[in-house]
């Protein structure tokens, strides 16, 4: 699966209200991290059905960053029952990601 583009109008029904365990990436275009990520991002999204994957654009979305503290980006944001669980900021190695999920 490629990750779902998250914004505050289905943020409810894509994480809220989500069975499963749900990991969000905050990110925006211009951020080389971010774009340093984005393919670990994309792996994991397509090589995992336990946890849903999305992103979610900071500069288009700025009320979800400001809503979860996002201050420095990337940041990865887990979210299990609705409500976050984990979160880590920079580029973190697949292995840590995959350990934040507890595949």
């Amino acid at each position: 699966m490629t990750p779902i583009e998250i914004t505050k109008e289905n943020f409810k029904s894509e994480v809220t209200d989500a069975r499963g365990a749900v990991l969000l990436d905050f990110w925006a275009e211009w951020c080389g991290p971010c774009r340093a990520l984005a393919p670990v991002v994309e792996e994991i999204a397509a090589e995992t059905e336990a946890v849903k994957v999305g992103k979610v654009n900071v500069e288009r979305e700025m009320e979800l960053a400001r809503r979860f503290g996002v201050s420095s980006i990337p940041t990865l944001i887990l979210f299990k029952g609705g409500e976050v669980a984990e979160r880590t900021v920079g580029v973190q190695p697949k292995a840590a990601i995959l350990g934040m999920l507890g595949l």
